[in-house]
């Protein structure tokens, strides 16, 4: 079938916001975590992209534990989540987080080489008539394959993505399997999740600023701005994961006709 972008979008916001009582109920074990992980990666590393990628892929496991639930609950409704994210792992979760792996392992290792590799560039660099370092002139010279390469995987990685879904409710799905069905569906696949994840980016970068505006501007909290900033950051931020996984979940239940106990319907020869 054809997907129509704009309904994914208007099913997906409709769902997330009509149960936005259940998102905190669901989010809040998981979202403590996060912090913790983060208040723990903030102690014992330094600002270095090593540290950074670790405490991204140690944050993936609570992460996981929500998506599984989120997604059960947009395609299974409230009875099925079996217990609140955060109290527990499954073979279910393990399953979910190796299609997850096969999604977007690739895009993580390029996105990996390249913070290690380019490093923080220094724009004063990047002047004309500017005198660059060979060694900082060979590392920048990688950044654009670097860059182009991460762009094209994440295009992939969204394109195969919403086959996430079907796992979080224990159908077996691979990434050709989602390649296959959403043959033909591809820009409306990408286009509604590239949508959501990254205007879900620019939400989170503005909810950070003004929490940080008004810790320090209207309470004088200069010291806890910067913990309470990213503390709201993190919770913004499972709120993009929440539309982004239910917009994954929307996709496999309208271009597979799925429904629980019924068999995937077959591929078109078109």
């Amino acid at each position: 079938m054809r997907l129509s972008f704009s309904e994914v979008l208007s099913e997906s916001f409709g769902f997330f916001f009509a149960n936005i009582r259940l998102f905190f109920d669901l989010v809040t074990i998981p979202w403590i975590m996060s912090i913790v992980i983060r208040i723990v990666g903030g102690l014992v590393s330094t600002e270095s992209p090593v540290g950074a990628l670790i405490e991204k892929a140690i944050d993936v496991v609570p992460a996981a534990m929500f998506v599984v639930a989120w997604q059960r609950l947009v395609l299974l409704g409230p009875r099925r989540v079996e217990r609140l994210p955060g109290l527990g792992w499954s073979s279910r979760e393990t399953a979910w987080l190796g299609h997850l792996l096969k999604v977007a392992g690739m895009t993580f290792v390029l996105m990996a080489i390249f913070m290690i590799t380019v490093g923080s560039m220094d724009p004063r660099a990047l002047r004309a008539g500017a005198a660059i370092d060979p060694d900082d002139a060979r590392r920048y010279a990688l950044a654009g394959p670097l860059a182009f390469g991460f762009i094209v995987s994440l295009l992939l990685a969204l394109r195969v993505s919403y086959g996430l879904a079907a796992t979080a409710v224990d159908v077996p799905f691979s990434p050709r399997q989602s390649w296959a069905h959403s043959r033909g569906n591809a820009w409306p696949v990408i286009g509604a999740l590239f949508v959501v994840y990254f205007g879900g980016a620019f939400i989170t970068a503005v909810a950070v600023l003004l929490t940080h505006a008004v810790m320090r501007g209207m309470l004088q909290a200069n010291e806890a701005a910067a913990v309470v900033s990213w503390t709201v950051a993190i919770l913004v931020s499972y709120g993009v994961i929440a539309l982004t996984a239910t917009v994954q979940a929307v996709i496999f239940r309208r271009l597979l006709a799925w429904r629980e106990g019924a068999g995937l319907s077959a591929l078109s020869e078109s």
